[in-house]
C-alpha cells in the first residue's frame, strides 16, 4: 500500500463502495501529563459502522499509529501485523453491513497535526488539542479519511480530573473519574472533528435569538485559553464580535445554526490561523493580545471568528465532495467573513484590509507559476495541503465580490439560502452551487464559472484617454490584458472613477464614476465622454472586480506628485496597491516606491494599510532595491522612520506601528543606541509603551546586529519566562550574527526533529536575516543537499516550514537562480508538492532580480 498520501481516484472508488453510519471514539489522554516515554501515546478506540454496496469486497481504514492492539470486523479478530501497516488498515470480504472496532496507541504530536500536546513552561501545565484538515484524525482515531464519507461522531474522553474537556458536541452530565462524554454530532467530515483538553481558562455566554414564528433558538458560548494567557483575555470582545456574526448569518442565510454550542479555544503552537470544527472552533492563541495593539490587530481577529463562523455552513453544514473544491468552503468563508465584518461590526473599513492585504495576497499566488484554477485540480492529499493558498481563499473571495457585483446581492445570497436548505449534511461539486446560482440570478453560471473559476491567471486593466481642445473627454478606452501563460481575458464589471484638485483645499476628491461592463481587449467607457479632464483616472474604484490596476501617464505623474492627497481611504488603498504590483513587476523602480513611502505613508489614515505599506517598503529594500543602493535607502527609509514615530501621535496606534517599523529596519549605530535606550529606559519616545512584545521587537534587531548577546537574550527571557517569551528568545538568539549560531540553528532545524512546530517556525525566523547574506551564503548549497530528506522524513507540516522558511531568498543573485535551476533540472522525480515549492521560491527570486534590474537602470538618485 501507498504511504501517508491518499489520492483522489482511490477515494473516489472507496466512496461509491461505503457509506458510514456513525463513529464512537474513545480516548484516554491520562498519560499526557506524564514524561518521558510514558507520555508519547495515548489509547485510542474506535467503532466504526458502515455499509458496503458490494458484500464481498475489499477496501481499507485509515489510521497512522506506532501500534494497532487490536482490530475486529464483523466479530473476526484480525492480526493487526498482517492488516496494519502504519497508515491503513486493509479490510477484505465486506458484508452489506459492518462493524469495525480498532484500538490503537496513537502518538502525541509536537507538530501542529493531530492531537498536539503542549507543555506551558511557566507553569508545567499540559494542554491538548486536535488539528486534522486536511487528513490527520487518522493520527487521533482509525477512520475513513475523506470529506465525503461523512458520519455522526460520539466521543467520549478520559482525562486527568479537574481538565476541561470538549469537543464538537455538548457534554453529556458530569464527567466520572476523569471520563467526558459528548452529545453525538450531526453527519460531518472527519476532518472537522476535535477535542481539546488541558486546565483551560473558560469563559461561558450565550447567544439567544427569536425568529418571526416565535421560536427561539439559544447557543451556548465558550470561549478558552491556557491559564497563562487569562490575564491578557478580552474575552468579552470575542464573545461580542461572535454575537454580532451570529445575528448577520442568520439574517442572510435563513437557516438556523446547526451545530447546537459554539466554543472558540485559542490555542498553543498552532500551525493556522483557526479552524472551522462545528461547535469547538480553534484559533492561534496569538490573538491573545499580550501587549498593545493596533486596532488593524482587532479587525484581524474579528474577521478570522467571522470566516470560521461562515464555514458552519460553507463547509460543515455542506462540504465539497474532494478537495478539488476546497474553494466551495474557502473562497465563500473569506468573503463572507469581509462582508460579515463591514456590515455587522464596529470595523466598517474591512474593505479597504480586503483590497489591500487580501487581495495582495491573491495577486501574487496568481502569478507563482503553481498558479491554478479556483476550482483545481486536487491529484492527493499533498495536493490538497499545498492548496490553502491565495488562489482558493482570497482569489477566490474577489471572484465572489466580482459575482455580487454581476449578479446582484440579493440573488447571491438567496443562491446561498437554496444551497443550504437543498444540500444541508451532504457533500456537493461545482456544479451544484452553480445551479441555485443561475437559478436566482438568471445568469449564464456556466459561462461566468469557465471564465472565473475554470482558468487562472489575473488580468490588467489601463484606462487611455483623448482631449479636446477645451479639456474635456473625448474617448475614454479600458484595455483588458493577459499574460502570455494565461491568455484569458475576462469579463469585469467595473467602476471607473474621475479624480481632481477640489479648488479650496487642494484635496483629491472623485467628480464623476460610471460602471461598465469590460469585456475583450478594448472597451469604451461612453458614459464618461464630454467630462472635464482628469488627474486622476482609477479603473476599478470601489474595489469591485479582481485585477491588476494600471495607470496612464497623467495618472501616474498625480500620484507620484499627490499621492496624499486623495481624500478617500478605499481608493488610496488601491493606488498603493497598484503602485506597489509596478514594483514588483520591474516596471516601476524600487528606488520611487520607498521614495513615495517616504513622502506619503506619514499621511495615511487607515493603520492596517499602513502596516502594510510597512511591510512592502521593508521588502523593497531588502528584494527589489539595485545592491549597491541598498544602504543608503535603508538610512534613509531608517531616517524617515524614525521622524514619523516622533511626529505620530502619543499613543496612538500609528506611533506603535512606526515603532515597529523602525526597529525592522534599524541598523545604525545610532538607531541600535536608540532601540537600547527604549528598552534600559534612558530613552524615551512621548506616549510610546515599550510593553513586553515591544520590547522584543526591540531586541531582536539589537541580536541580529551584534549588540545583544545570549546573556542579554536570556535576561529578557527572564523578565518573561512564558511559552511566548521562548518563543522570542528562539528567535532572537538564532538572529545574532555568528558563524556558530547560524550553525547550530541550521542543525536544529535541519538535522533534527526534536523542536516543536512553533519553535522551528521561531528558529527559521531568526536564522533568515536579511542583513545576513555573507554569514549565510554558505548554506544556499546545503539547502539544496537536504531538502529532499527533509520532505522524506518530517511532517508535511513542518517540511513546508523549512523548504519555505530556508530557502536562500537572502542571497539575490543569477548564481542562487542557477542552484535552483540546476535542483530542478537533476530532481524531475522529486514529490511534486516540493518541486511546487522551490519553483514558487524561485519564481519569486527571478522577481526579484528583475526589480533590482529595473532599479538600477534609473541611475542615480537626483
Amino acid at each position: 500500500m501507498p504511504g501517508e498520501n491518499l489520492s483522489r481516484d482511490e477515494a473516489r472508488t472507496r466512496g461509491q463502495l461505503l457509506s458510514v453510519d456513525g463513529y464512537d471514539v474513545a480516548l484516554d489522554v491520562r498519560s499526557a501529563v506524564q514524561r518521558g516515554e510514558a507520555a508519547a501515546t495515548f489509547r485510542s478506540r474506535t467503532t466504526l459502522r458502515f455499509r458496503c454496496a458490494e458484500p464481498g469486497a475489499a477496501t481499507f481504514a485509515d489510521l497512522i499509529a506506532p501500534s494497532v492492539t487490536s482490530v475486529t470486523l464483523n466479530g473476526r479478530e484480525l492480526d493487526p501485523a498482517a492488516v496494519f501497516d502504519g497508515t491503513r488498515i486493509a479490510l477484505e470480504d465486506l458484508a452489506a453491513e459492518n462493524t469495525l472496532v480498532v484500538d490503537a496507541q496513537c502518538a502525541y504530536s509536537r507538530t501542529g497535526e493531530g492531537l498536539h500536546r503542549f507543555v506551558d513552561p511557566e507553569d508545567g501545565e499540559v494542554y491538548l488539542y486536535t488539528q486534522y484538515e486536511p487528513a490527520d484524525a487518522r493520527r487521533v482515531f482509525a477512520n475513513f479519511e475523506q470529506p465525503d464519507l461523512k458520519a455522526p461522531f460520539s466521543f467520549e474522553v478520559t482525562a486527568p480530573e479537574g481538565w476541561v474537556v470538549l469537543s464538537n458536541g455538548a457534554e453529556e452530565g458530569e464527567p466520572r473519574e476523569g471520563r467526558h462524554r459528548f452529545a453525538t454530532t450531526r453527519p460531518i467530515s472527519t476532518y472537522i472533528t476535535a477535542v481539546i483538553a488541558g486546565p483551560y481558562h473558560y469563559v461561558a455566554d450565550s447567544y439567544r435569538r427569536t425568529f418571526e414564528d416565535g421560536s427561539e433558538l439559544e447557543i451556548p458560548l465558550g470561549a478558552l485559553c491556557r491559564k497563562g494567557l487569562a490575564r491578557h483575555f478580552d474575552a468579552d470582545d470575542v464573545f461580542t464580535v461572535t454575537k454580532q456574526g451570529l445575528d448577520f448569518f442568520h439574517d442572510h442565510f435563513d437557516y438556523p445554526y446547526p451545530f447546537g454550542k459554539y466554543d472558540q479555544a485559542f490555542v498553543p503552537e498552532y500551525n493556522l490561523g483557526a479552524m472551522e470544527n462545528p461547535g469547538c472552533v480553534t484559533f492561534r492563541e496569538e490573538f491573545i493580545f499580550r501587549g498593545k495593539v493596533t486596532e488593524a490587530a482587532y479587525e484581524g481577529r474579528a474577521n478570522v471568528i467571522l470566516h470560521e463562523m461562515a464555514h458552519m455552513w460553507f463547509g460543515d453544514l455542506v462540504t465539497m465532495q474532494w478537495w478539488d473544491d476546497l474553494w466551495l468552503k474557502e473562497s465563500f468563508a473569506d468573503f463572507m467573513g469581509a462582508f460579515s465584518l463591514v456590515e455587522a461590526t464596529r470595523f466598517e473599513n474591512g474593505w479597504i484590509t480586503f483590497a489591500n492585504r487580501r487581495k495582495s495576497w491573491a495577486y501574487r499566488a496568481d502569478q507563482l507559476p503553481s498558479t491554478h484554477p479556483v476550482t483545481a485540480d486536487i491529484r492527493d492529499l499533498e495536493d490538497a495541503k499545498l492548496n490553502f493558498d491565495g488562489i482558493t481563499y482570497a482569489k477566490g473571495a474577489s471572484v465572489l465580490k466580482q459575482l455580487v457585483a454581476y449578479a446582484g446581492q440579493e440573488a447571491f445570497l438567496e443562491g446561498a439560502r437554496r444551497y443550504f436548505k437543498r444540500h444541508a449534511y451532504g457533500n456537493t461539486r461545482l456544479a451544484d452551487l452553480l445551479a441555485v446560482l443561475e437559478e436566482t440570478s438568471g445568469r449564464d453560471m456556466a459561462a461566468w464559472s469557465r471564465e472565473w473559476l475554470e482558468t487562472a491567471g489575473v488580468n490588467s486593466l489601463t484606462p487611455q484617454a483623448t482631449y479636446d481642445a477645451q479639456g474635456r473627454i473625448t474617448e475614454l478606452s479600458i484595455f483588458q490584458e493577459a499574460p502570455e501563460s494565461h491568455p484569458q481575458l475576462r469579463p469585469h464589471r467595473v467602476a471607473v472613477g474621475l479624480y481632481r484638485r477640489r479648488d479650496d483645499d487642494g484635496a483629491l476628491v472623485r467628480y464623476a464614476r460610471t460602471e461598465v461592463d469590460v469585456a475583450g481587449p478594448r472597451t469604451a467607457v461612453t458614459e464618461l465622454a464630454g467630462a472635464e479632464r482628469p488627474e486622476l483616472i482609477l479603473v476599478n474604484d470601489d474595489d469591485l472586480t479582481y485585477c491588476k490596476i494600471r495607470f496612464d501617464a497623467d495618472s501616474l505623474a498625480t500620484l507620484r506628485a499627490r499621492l496624499g492627497d486623495l481624500v478617500d481611504p478605499l481608493a488610496r488603498a488601491l493606488c498603493w496597491a497598484a503602485l506597489w504590483g509596478l514594483t514588483r513587476d520591474g516596471l516601476m523602480p524600487a528606488r520611487d516606491y520607498l521614495d513615495l513611502v517616504l513622502r506619503f505613508a506619514g499621511q495615511e489614515t487607515e493603520i492596517g494599510v499602513l502596516q502594510s505599506l510597512h511591510a512592502q517598503a521593508r521588502a523593497a529594500l531588502e528584494l527589489y532595491s539595485a545592491p549597491e543602493r541598498r544602504e543608503i535607502a535603508a538610512r534613509e527609509l531608517a531616517e524617515g522612520a524614525l521622524r514619523e514615530l516622533r511626529l505620530a501621535g502619543p499613543g496612538s496606534g500609528h506611533q506603535l506601528a512606526w515603532a515597529r517599523h523602525f526597529a525592522s529596519i534599524a541598523s545604525s549605530p545610532a538607531d541600535l543606541q536608540l532601540l537600547r535606550g527604549l528598552l534600559d529606559g534612558t530613552a524615551k519616545i512621548d506616549g510610546l509603551e515599550v510593553d513586553q512584545e515591544l520590547r522584543w521587537t526591540f531586541l531582536e534587531p539589537l541580536a541580529s546586529h551584534g549588540a545583544a548577546d545570549e546573556a542579554v537574550i536570556d535576561a529578557e527571557l527572564a523578565r518573561d519566562d512564558t511559552a511566548s517569551g521562548k518563543r522570542h528568545q528562539i528567535r532572537c538568539l538564532a538572529a545574532r550574527p555568528s558563524a556558530e549560531v547560524k550553525a547550530r540553528a541550521w542543525a536544529d532545524v535541519v538535522g533534527s526533529d526534536a523542536l516543536s512546530n512553533a519553535l522551528v517556525e521561531a528558529t527559521i525566523s531568526g536564522f533568515a536575516q536579511f542583513g545576513q547574506r555573507e554569514l549565510l551564503a554558505p548554506y544556499a548549497p546545503r539547502y539544496f543537499e537536504a531538502i529532499e530528506r527533509v520532505w522524506r522524513e518530517r511532517s508535511i507540516e513542518i517540511a513546508m516550514s523549512v523548504v519555505r522558511g530556508l530557502f536562500p531568498s537572502w542571497l539575490v543573485a543569477r548564481s542562487t537562480l542557477d542552484a535552483v535551476d540546476a535542483w530542478l533540472a537533476g530532481h524531475a522525480d522529486a514529490a511534486p508538492a516540493l518541486r511546487r515549492i522551490v519553483s514558487e521560491e524561485r519564481d519569486d527570486l527571478a522577481r526579484a532580480l528583475r526589480a533590482q534590474a529595473c532599479d538600477e537602470a534609473a541611475g542615480p538618485k537626483p
